[in-house]
């Protein structure tokens, strides 16, 4: 049985944003999407629930960015308001969700430091764009793209944990060990993404 790739890239949305306090309508003066980072599990380097996501570091090569595991520091450790969560298979695009961060002007690098106490719901009003395609495969598997909600950061719980989960999903209370939350990556003995059959 062969596994294809299931990759999820994580892009950030560099903005300028005036908003009227009563309508709260947005103006972007600038808006410019940055690839931080890919995960690619298949491609025998480990991208889990410690490594790269709090050290200033690159990993990877640009031009092997969307083929495997890859973080750009200098992205990681700018200022953002929004990211987008992006599945590709083969090249191909078939997910994306894009989330406004409750707290903008902090940089992913400093989102993901903050781990104590972690478990951070970091946006609100769930996602402000979703696509999904209709040649997707396994999307009721995936554990971005089969849930609804907000984005939460460091979900950690006994010893397990997850960096980025979805609130509409199972959320492990702090104190049970039950493997029960489902996100990326983890560091409970499951598959951070599921491959794709």
């Amino acid at each position: 049985m062969a596994f294809r790739t299931l990759v999820v890239v994580i892009c950030i949305w560099l903005s300028k944003v005036k908003s009227r306090t009563i309508e709260k309508i947005e103006q972007i003066e600038k808006k410019t999407w940055h690839l931080a980072m890919n995960l690619n599990p298949s491609d025998g380097h480990i991208m889990d629930y410690t490594t790269g996501w709090v050290e200033d570091l690159f990993i990877g090569t640009y031009s092997e960015a969307f083929s495997k595991d890859y973080l750009n520091r200098f992205i990681w450790r700018h200022p953002v308001n929004y990211i987008a969560l992006v599945r590709h298979q083969g090249g191909e695009v078939d997910a994306v969700k894009v989330f406004r961060f409750k707290e903008g002007g902090r940089s992913l690098l400093s989102r993901f430091q903050d781990m104590d106490p972690g478990r951070e719901i970091v946006t609100e009003g769930g996602p402000v764009q979703e696509e999904i395609s209709k040649n997707a495969k396994n999307v009721d598997k995936d554990p971005v793209f089969s849930v609804g909600g907000d984005l939460a950061f460091n979900w950690a719980y006994t010893n397990n944990g997850h960096r980025i989960v979805l609130t509409g999903g199972y959320l492990s209370p702090a104190d049970v060990n039950d493997d029960g939350t489902r996100g990326i990556p983890g560091r409970n003995g499951h598959s951070a993404l599921i491959p794709l059959l």
